[in-house]
């Protein structure tokens, strides 16, 4: 079963093909989506790591959560869909 991890607290400059070499030794990845800013196309300092199998997902976060990578503590764990609506307005 497929499983996509939230990787936060990135470097500026990671790009896709630095996370498929860390990640990539836990099993297949589905997708990697580096998010970026839409207007100065620097990344945002996250991303977005989809695996085939979920137990390796599962040890992905586990190992890497917390580790050193390109001088920066990453945060890492299951992606949450955001939240539908809620979004102010009332008075």
């Amino acid at each position: 079963m497929r499983m996509k991890l939230f990787v936060g607290n990135l470097s500026f400059q990671t790009v896709e093909e630095d996370l498929r070499e860390l990640f990539g030794s836990f099993g297949d990845i589905d997708d990697i989506y580096v998010v970026e800013d839409r207007q100065t196309g620097r990344s945002r300092g996250f991303a977005f790591v989809s695996f085939a199998d979920k137990d390796a997902a599962e040890t992905a976060a586990k190992e890497l959560d917390g580790t050193d990578f390109m001088g920066r503590n990453l945060k890492v764990n299951e992606a949450t869909p955001k939240p539908q609506g809620g979004g102010g307005g009332g008075r």
